[in-house]
């Protein structure tokens, strides 16, 4: 049997049970550019890699405001997040105008969810082949979500998705534990190391990289091209210190160890 048999529709299962456009879907997110999102008591960050289709071009946004208590960060086709975008900023304007309050982002991440998913059961559609990783405060806490194609969503501490993100994820699991007690600053240098640890050869500059913060007394803020490079200036300056003292560390032990054969 061929798989070509078998995903020519979204309301199709093959004979293992599984949905092949949704597969297809959530390949799309996985070769979409980095995005990472992680959340301490106060605040919520999300960092992204912004690719620009050839040199001539402006590099492509990966990061949306929704309300002043949310924001998205997207990874896949940009075209299917607008959509996306478009409907929770429906959603959270009419939650405003009804009751004067801010929707909270679980709902808005679940209705996003149903949606998605409605696209996976019918006949005649296709799944959204772009994943989100929402950010917000509200109710005192901070949130962030991940929203896949098929339809799932899930709360995290740290999340990181899109092409090369496992490395991204790899650093994110190593010092999560200490997230909930950092300030901003902190915790916005952590989302750029894990970015950076994605990045492989790429190199991070103010142009294609994306910060976006939210928290406590802190609406949705997408930060500005200067502010971003003041981090990166920060990381590059405390790599060159790690460097130095690697150095002065392996010119300490050469010498012990030339005593040691002048002794012998």
């Amino acid at each position: 049997m061929f798989r070509t048999q078998y995903d020519s529709d979204i309301s199709i299962y093959s004979p293992e049970g599984r949905l092949y456009q949704i597969e297809y879907a959530m390949q799309a997110v996985a070769q979409g550019s980095t995005a990472l999102g992680l959340k301490s008591k106060t605040h919520a960050v999300v960092v992204t890699l912004m690719r620009s289709s050839d040199e001539l071009s402006s590099h492509q946004r990966k990061i949306f405001k929704v309300d002043g208590h949310m924001g998205i960060a997207i990874s896949g086709l940009t075209a299917d997040a607008r959509v996306l975008l478009k409907f929770m900023r429906n959603e959270t304007l009419h939650h405003k105008f009804v009751y004067g309050s801010d929707l909270p982002t679980g709902e808005v991440v679940s209705s996003l969810a149903m949606k998605s998913q409605r696209n996976t059961q019918r006949w005649g559609r296709r799944p959204y082949g772009v994943g989100l990783l929402v950010i917000g405060y509200d109710g005192g806490k901070t949130h962030l979500y991940q929203t896949s194609p098929s339809g799932n969503c899930f709360s995290y501490y740290a999340q990181a998705i899109g092409s090369r993100s496992q490395s991204a994820r790899t650093y994110l699991e190593k010092n999560f534990k200490e997230f909930p007690e950092l300030g901003l600053e902190e915790l916005v240098l952590h989302g750029v190391k894990a970015l950076k640890e994605s990045s492989g050869k790429e190199t991070l500059t103010k142009l294609n990289v994306g910060i976006a913060v939210v928290g406590k007394e802190q609406k949705f803020e997408i930060l500005k091209p200067n502010k971003v490079q003041t981090y990166l200036d920060q990381i590059l300056q405390t790599e060159g210190e790690i460097e130095i003292e690697n150095e002065n560390e392996n010119e300490k032990d050469q010498e012990a160890e030339t005593l040691e054969l002048k002794l012998d």
